[in-house]
């Protein structure tokens, strides 16, 4: 695959390639957007393109096919190197971070002149999962970028990233796909009755359906919403589950909206859920729907003051009892 190839972000593409056939690359960006669009992707074609040995002549993209171009594939290129989250072995709450010694180690592989390529080249997935140390050491790097180097930040979260970072990068921004790139992208590997439902369920992020089974979390979602509103216990494992189960509930409550404004179920993400939703929702008015939607939003934005999961699932549930079960 080269960055051509890259379905749906034909303004992210058009921009990178302008910057190789102007000769114009930028020591340090941030590519940024919804997860599942793509900037992973892209990340590693950019590097490509940046190390291709025979590069397409008209638009300055990768061949796909030299040993460099097979090497980045393969994950075995020296001089490409990709960094990405560790699960956190401090506490329970199985958080994924970036730490200082995986920035340090970044500083390690930069002080070393490219062993083959053009440019050598950083990707750092999920950045805004460094923790404080890890961004102060990082910044060290990003103000004295050494020669013959490229580093990409990869992050759904640029609001993370300290300012400093952020200042110091060219900012390349992926946007979700249409329903037509979406739907190109997914019928690569699904096929039949499920297509429909994960193009859906993605909103226009297919790498979602790739990465996770959407379906399977949809149940997962509702079977932990009927057990809040039986007065289940707390049922979250992680900070992550909390995160997602948020995210599902403000997509149902944004269906539920739709569904009493509009009566059509074709609007809905959830379509193939209209009826347990119009029956969840039959007595309560639009008014009590935007109001929990507000109230589920809020929650969800103070996730990462790391609320305890019983008391903020007890709450929830309460609220959820009070406004649904009339």
């Amino acid at each position: 695959m080269s960055l051509n190839n890259i379905i749906g972000q034909e303004k992210a593409v058009e921009m990178l390639l302008g910057t190789i056939g102007r000769d114009r690359i930028s020591s340090s960006y941030i590519f940024c957007g919804e997860p599942g669009i793509g900037k992973k992707m892209a990340a590693v074609n950019f590097a490509k393109a940046l190390n291709c040995l025979a590069p397409v002549l008209s638009t300055g993209d990768a061949c796909d096919a030299c040993s460099s171009c097979s090497k980045i594939d393969s994950g075995s290129h020296p001089d490409i190197v990709e960094i990405s989250p560790d699960d956190s072995d401090d506490d329970k709450k199985k958080s994924r971070i970036i730490k200082i010694e995986d920035i340090r180690a970044i500083g390690e592989a930069l002080s070393y002149k490219p062993f083959e390529a053009r440019q050598k080249v950083v990707i750092v997935d999920e950045a805004e999962t460094m923790n404080l140390s890890a961004a102060n050491a990082f910044l060290k790097t990003l103000e004295e970028p050494p020669e013959k180097s490229v580093i990409i930040l990869v992050t759904s979260r640029p609001d993370m990233l300290p300012a400093t970072v952020l200042s110091r990068c060219c900012r390349i921004s992926f946007f979700p796909l249409s329903e037509k790139a979406s739907k190109q992208v997914l019928a690569g590997r699904f096929s039949g009755a499920p297509l429909e439902a994960l193009h859906r369920l993605s909103m226009g992020r297919p790498g979602e359906a790739f990465s996770s089974d959407l379906l399977e979390e949809r149940d997962w979602f509702v079977e932990m919403l009927d057990s809040m509103l039986k007065a289940g216990k707390d049922a979250w494992v992680s900070r992550e589950d909390m995160d997602k189960w948020f995210g599902q509930a403000l997509i149902v409550m944004r269906d539920i909206a739709v569904l009493k404004i509009t009566g059509d179920p074709g609007l809905m993400v959830n379509a193939d859920l209209k009826d347990y939703l119009a029956g969840l929702s039959k007595s309560v008015d639009l008014k009590v729907i935007l109001y929990l939607y507000n109230e589920l939003a809020f929650l969800k934005g103070q996730l990462i003051f790391n609320l305890n999961k019983s008391i903020t699932w007890n709450y929830t549930a309460s609220m959820l009892r009070k406004e649904l079960l009339i």
